[in-house]
């Protein structure tokens, strides 16, 4: 008996040494992909002050650490949290407050919305984004008369789902000083028999919007606010927002300061004077949770609105001097690239034509030394001629892509573009291919929220009901492999931020998702319905809410 306590009080104290080490959660039961270099995985992870402190087999994390909870993970994968490398975190919370128009089917059914938002909506201006002409019967763009109608004294502006074309109606317009005179360089105001359609185009949307109320700040808290909870819910854990003020930024600093946005964020600023003073002064900020030093241009318009700028016309109009459009000078674009490189920031450009890409990729060849690790984007790169694509590898631009563009854009792209031409966009892989990686986004609200649709959409290149079959230019899909790291690793190097997110190893980020399915694994079928369990960001649950 007196061997058998000796025994125990050993077995205590030799457990209580192997437990010397103290965590705050253990996450079990479980197979996490770290998405290291390795790709290895585990069962367990023992998580500290938001940091990883060690991943391992089960047996081996449990007898080792001592801890205040633990997660069982029931058996479901485990991925390092999503990020979305390019979209509009704010202006999606803002379009929560605004009327819905994605997926319409008809301009009747627009109308429909509308009206059913205008009558429990107080606010002077009626703000609505997400047709697209494209889904309609008849694929033209709306005229403003039925909302002239409806609308008389009330000012409508309702943007196209890419938000490079709009609908106004005649209130908006007057409101903006838009007549038949008007001059726009870089857009359209559209006119017919002498008359405004009310459709805008890239540049002379801005005219329309300098006159729109700004949203306040409390507006502007619940609009990121929204956005976080939703984005959780789609296992996001970081954020790139393409094109945000100044004031934007100070608000999300102080939001993610007060402990009220847990949503990490990459920002890119706009190109505005306000943005440019300020910041090419002070230089790049960084917290944990906020990252400033990339600035978002604009070099042309996009595809669906036939304002992407390409190196020969369009294929679908009759118009054989309409090429698209770049949405500013060519000087303003390489002197702006020199301040940005003097002042250390990244620039990143939307470029969807291939005349564009062109144009940027040698602009940042200017400026950019061979070799150089100045990680400067091209954002889309949705048609890119072949002769250019080595420009990508040589002064290590990365592409950062969006492959829910391709199945979006399908079943009209060949139009825009002609059989021959159509071949050069959207070639992912092709562009893995310069660097060894990109980058991978929704474009949110363009696209849908869902990084669950991007990984699909990239690997499988159908739409959700099998369209078409076997997949669109399948040569360019990615991996499974490749997707995942797209939306993880490959996205965090595109921000810098390799070293402390984008995989879950020892000393970086705690930021992890659960998922139902996985998705390394699991039919393309299955990979349809997959969903979130679980979003953790510096190891506290975010989603679902305790």
């Amino acid at each position: 008996m007196k061997n058998l306590l000796y025994l125990s009080s050993v077995i205590f104290l030799l457990t209580s040494c192997i437990k010397s080490k103290k965590a705050d959660l253990i996450v079990r039961n479980a197979t996490i992909y770290t998405v290291d270099d390795g790709f290895t995985t585990g069962q367990a992870m023992a998580i500290k002050d938001g940091k990883i402190l060690e991943i391992g087999s089960e047996n081996g994390i449990l007898n080792k650490y001592r801890y205040d909870e633990v997660f069982d993970a029931q058996t479901k994968p485990i991925y390092p949290g999503f990020i979305d490398a390019h979209c509009h975190f704010l202006g999606y919370g803002l379009s929560l407050q605004q009327v819905n128009l994605v997926g319409t089917k008809s301009f009747e059914e627009v109308l429909e919305r509308v009206i059913e938002f205008s009558k429990t909506n107080a606010g002077e201006w009626i703000e609505g984004r997400g047709w697209d002409q494209n889904d309609w019967e008849i694929q033209e763009f709306p005229t403003k008369e039925k909302l002239d109608e409806l609308f008389p004294n009330r000012p409508v502006y309702i943007r196209r789902i890419d938000g490079h074309a709009a609908l106004a109606n005649s209130e908006a317009l007057k409101r903006a000083n838009i007549t038949t005179e008007t001059e726009i360089t870089g857009g359209i105001i559209e006119q017919k028999d002498g008359k405004l359609t009310g459709i805008l185009v890239d540049n002379a949307l801005e005219i329309v919007k300098r006159v729109i109320p700004k949203p306040n700040e409390e507006q502007l808290t619940k609009a990121l606010l929204d956005a976080q909870k939703d984005c959780f819910a789609v296992g996001l854990t970081t954020v790139d927002d393409a094109g945000l003020d100044k004031r934007h930024v100070e608000l999300i600093d102080k939001l993610q300061k007060d402990s009220l946005l847990f949503m990490k964020v990459y920002a890119m600023l706009t190109d505005n004077e306000e943005n440019l003073n300020h910041y090419l002064k002070n230089g790049p900020y960084k917290t944990e949770m906020l990252n400033v030093r990339s600035f978002k241009f604009y070099g042309d318009g996009a595809l669906g609105s036939r304002g992407a700028c390409l190196l020969a016309p369009y294929a679908d109009v009759t118009d054989s001097s309409h090429y698209g459009f770049l949405l500013n000078t060519e000087t303003y674009y390489r002197e702006s690239a020199q301040k940005l490189f003097d002042a250390g920031f990244q620039m990143n450009t939307h470029c969807i034509g291939d005349s564009a890409n062109r144009l940027f990729l040698n602009i940042y060849g200017s400026v950019l030394p061979e070799g150089n690790d100045k990680r400067w984007r091209i954002e889309h790169c949705q048609v890119v001629d072949k002769s250019d694509m080595e420009s990508f590898r040589k002064y290590g631009i990365i592409p950062s892509i969006q492959p829910t563009h391709a199945t979006s854009d399908m079943y009209w792209a060949d139009e825009r573009l002609g059989n021959e031409r159509v071949k050069n966009a959207y070639s992912y892989q092709e562009l893995k291919n310069q660097l060894g990686f990109l980058a991978l986004g929704t474009d949110f609200p363009i696209e849908s929220i869902d990084p669950l649709k991007t990984f699909y959409a990239a690997v499988v290149r159908e739409d959700l009901t099998g369209y078409p079959e076997g997949g669109y230019q399948m040569k360019n899909a990615l991996t499974r492999t490749e997707a995942l790291m797209g939306i993880t690793i490959w996205a965090a190097m595109s921000n810098f931020e390799e070293l402390e997110k984008g995989s879950l190893e020892v000393g970086k980020s705690a930021d992890f998702i659960v998922l139902q399915k996985d998705i390394l694994k699991v039919s393309n079928e299955e990979l349809k319905n997959n969903k979130v369990i679980a979003t953790f960001i510096n190891g506290k649950q975010v989603f679902p809410t305790k």
